[in-house]
């Protein structure tokens, strides 16, 4: 799929579909000549289109039009929307032009004020958001319709025009990557497995990967990792990828995930209701590979290395058990009490060993929590870390593309709540605050001195249901959002 743009009439667009994006204001848009203007005008005093929100009108060769479908769709009023729920309304209309399953769109505006670059990129995403679906394993015959449309070619029309088209394509093409990984059934994609979906990525982008094994972990000491995989017969991995693009030497800014490739619990085991879901714990370090992915594309000039500590929580005769003591990489003692906590403990390794690179500033990202289901629901990622400064900053880069990062916070009083009387710190502090106390674990782990922040994506890393911009699956939550803010850096 590839985005383009044009500055002609939109009405002159040879397209199967032009999609026009109207508001309750359209029809006194000056900036759409006729043939547009006369249609808003008509419709608006028949009140047979309002362009309430979700709203949607077919025309077909409607006359002044070379495009054989005009499609006008409603967003409402786009002041009283943050670009979250914009995003979402865009993503409506074009999943409604791609089901007439033609293969040339045409997108325009009307009556939204919204600077160019914004829209065009909003439009962008919601354009590849919208386009994709999992559909790698269901059967092809002669007798079923599961074959897919052709891919559309998406064109912004008039002012939205003039966004970077290079960012946004690079951008959807990663976050269509990470999904497609993050949506791999637990039997395909193991630890291993995982690390081959890296070793491929650095081909692609000519990026140094490097792999740890378990013999490896072993004799480097990483042993949350290796505790929490100890149940599986699929071998833990960590995983480090190494992208360029700034000054020798200089310092790196570390992006680290957690990728749990299926979470049954452990002995602590986790209900049997929508326990498949658990093959989205995953998420946060397959991010970390769309991550790396958008930043080669772009070449951004930042050392930036992506981390990812993957296990699979499985209960076994070799599963580490509730009342062990861990040590980790750091060489501290984690007191487990309950072995479905099991994604602050491969963290806490990531961590200590992300430090040990002296970054520019550190940033993970994990499905921890259910607590984050519970405050935030599905609309917003938890946002907690050390440095005021980077987490302004990754609220704002988040606003900019439709990805919500909600500040939460880390009080002296959750740090006290995880320590230990046994070791140096436990796996959970219990229901209060489970969220913050998760994050003071982790926090436990980050040098003094080193920026870090923590996105709990547990809330938004997948969804069970279509969407409009974020279809059924994986949502590679945190893709652009990172990227925006790497974007951003100086």
């Amino acid at each position: 799929m590839q985005i383009t743009a044009s500055v002609q009439p939109l009405a002159k667009a040879k397209a199967d579909v032009i999609l026009l994006y109207c508001t309750p204001k359209s029809g006194a848009d000056k900036s759409f000549p006729p043939p547009v203007r006369p249609l808003l005008d008509h419709f608006a005093h028949s009140n047979q289109f309002a362009a309430k929100p979700g709203e949607a009108m077919w025309l077909h060769q409607p006359s002044g039009f070379e495009a054989e479908w005009l499609l006008l769709f409603g967003l409402g009023d786009p002041s009283k929307m943050d670009t979250t729920a914009l995003l979402a309304r865009l993503g409506q209309g074009l999943k409604q032009a791609y089901g007439r399953k033609r293969a040339k769109i045409a997108v325009g505006f009307s009556g939204w004020k919204a600077s160019g670059a914004d829209a065009g990129t909003l439009v962008g995403l919601a354009a590849y958001r919208a386009a994709y679906s999992f559909r790698q394993y269901l059967a092809k015959g002669p007798n079923d319709d599961t074959d897919e449309a052709p891919s559309p070619e998406v064109t912004i029309y008039g002012a939205a025009g003039s966004s970077p088209l290079k960012e946004i394509n690079a951008l959807g093409a990663a976050i269509d990557y990470a999904r497609q990984i993050a949506n791999q059934p637990p039997n395909v994609l193991h630890p291993d497995t995982l690390a081959d979906e890296a070793a491929k990525l650095g081909k692609k982008h000519k990026l140094q990967v490097t792999v740890w094994d378990e013999h490896r972990l072993e004799k480097e000491g990483f042993g949350g990792i290796l505790a929490v995989g100890s149940g599986s017969i699929h071998a833990p991995r960590f995983i480090r990828i190494d992208y360029q693009g700034g000054k020798k030497g200089a310092a790196p800014i570390c992006v680290v995930g957690k990728a749990i490739t299926f979470d049954s619990g452990g002995i602590s085991i986790k209900p049997s209701d929508r326990m498949d879901e658990m093959k989205f714990d995953k998420c946060g370090g397959v991010a970390v590979l769309g991550i790396l992915d958008a930043v080669a594309s772009l070449r951004l000039k930042h050392n930036v290395i992506g981390l990812i500590a993957s296990a699979e929580n499985l209960p076994s005769a070799t599963s580490y058990r509730p009342g062990d003591l861990v040590k980790n990489l750091g060489g501290k003692y984690i007191e487990v009490l309950n072995t479905d906590a099991e994604g602050r403990i491969v963290l806490s390794d990531a961590l200590v060993y992300a430090c040990k690179l002296k970054p520019r500033a550190i940033v993970d990202l994990a499905t921890l929590t259910g607590a984050c289901i519970v405050a935030l629901g599905s609309e917003a990622a938890g946002l907690l870390g050390n440095d005021a400064k980077l987490l302004q900053a990754l609220q704002k880069a988040g606003d900019r593309v439709g990805e919500r990062l909600w500040p939460m916070p880390l009080f002296a009083e959750f740090e006290e709540k995880v320590k230990s009387d046994v070791g140096y710190v436990k796996n959970t502090a219990g229901r209060e605050g489970g969220t913050c106390t998760a994050a003071a674990f982790l926090k436990a782990f980050v040098d003094d001195g080193v920026p870090w922040a923590h996105l709990d994506i547990a809330g938004t890393a997948w969804t069970t249901k279509d969407e409009g911009h974020r279809p059924k699956g994986a949502t590679a939550f945190g893709v652009a959002a990172i990227v925006e803010w790497l974007r951003g850096l100086s």
